[in-house]
């Protein structure tokens, strides 16, 4: 074995460990955008269907789950919370374990929560993470056995919102840095539209505070960044969903379409908000419908 094979090797041992799950702060160094915080995080059990959620997230981690036999694609994914906490289990790690099943390298992202204690703009900080999340995988690309341009991002509820910004807005400190674009988002009855006649209050009080302006309305309102070069998009709504009405995930369909982007929607009549993987409703397979759309891409 040569030299370089064997630092390869070692590389991929030291990322990859027995287990083919691994926890790694986003950032190594410095987190951009945070006042002074030691505080970690706090992760509770929030029953059987719920699983682990995490909340007062000020240092974000990547977890990662390498395929054992990669096709070359990658997903980070964003789970929900309503921007208060994560539903780290529900919408993450089991995810996660159902991409893997399409030989997917999946990188589920703990990232900040939106809060005046911790950061000094709370409204860019997940954004900031999300977009850290991409540049962090395509710059490593090599070492996770992942194409470059085979990266994309997937988020849920407000984790949707995460994932739809992240695909249509960059950050003005991004000028000189790798890029930060998705080549695919995957939203699932996401949090799409700030204005008061679709939006979850709750994400947007997180997030822009209790009395936003027009302007930030307009700025956060994912479906109106959309343009022709946003990424394709995916998404999957309930009709009958009180917390986050249909209207957010056909507000963003028709963006797409009056931009000449490629998107597919699938809309079930019932399941109400966070059903996750699974749509107690229906037989029909959401999942399944994802893997088509994704080997479609290629």
């Amino acid at each position: 074995m040569t030299r370089k094979n064997l630092l390869s090797c070692l590389l991929l041992i030291s990322v990859f460990p027995l287990s083919a799950q691994m926890e790694i702060p986003l950032y190594p160094d410095i987190v951009p955008n945070n006042l002074a915080s030691t505080d970690q995080g706090i992760s509770e059990k929030r029953g059987p269907k719920s699983g682990l959620a995490r909340s007062n997230t000020t240092h974000p981690t990547l977890t990662i789950f390498q395929a054992p036999h990669p096709n070359g694609r990658a997903i980070i994914v964003c789970p929900g919370g309503g921007y208060v906490r994560t539903a780290f289990e529900k919408e993450g790690t089991r995810v996660a374990e159902r991409l893997l099943q399409d030989s997917i390298t999946v990188f589920v992202l703990n990232y900040r929560l939106p809060d005046p204690r911790w950061q000094e703009d709370p409204s860019v900080a997940p954004l900031q993470d999300a977009r850290a999340a991409i540049r962090y995988v395509r710059s490593r690309a090599e070492a996770y056995q992942v194409n470059p341009q085979k990266i994309g991002i997937m988020g849920f509820s407000a984790g949707g919102h995460l994932a739809a910004t992240a695909a249509t807005m960059a950050l003005p400190d991004e000028v000189a840095l790798p890029d930060a674009r998705p080549d695919f988002v995957i939203l699932i009855y996401p949090v799409i539209s700030f204005s008061d006649q679709l939006t979850h209050k709750g994400s947007r009080t997180r997030l822009i505070g209790e009395n936003p302006n027009e302007n930030d309305i307009l700025r956060w309102s994912a479906d109106n960044q959309v343009t022709s070069d946003s990424p394709p998009a995916f998404l999957v709504h309930a009709g009958n969903d009180k917390s986050v009405p249909v209207g957010n995930s056909l507000a963003y369909y028709s963006a797409c379409i009056r931009a000449g982007v490629a998107a597919e929607m699938h809309l079930y009549p019932a399941g109400g908000h966070g059903f996750g993987l699974y749509n107690p409703t229906t037989a029909d397979d959401w999942t399944k419908r994802l893997s088509h759309w994704l080997q479609r891409l290629d």
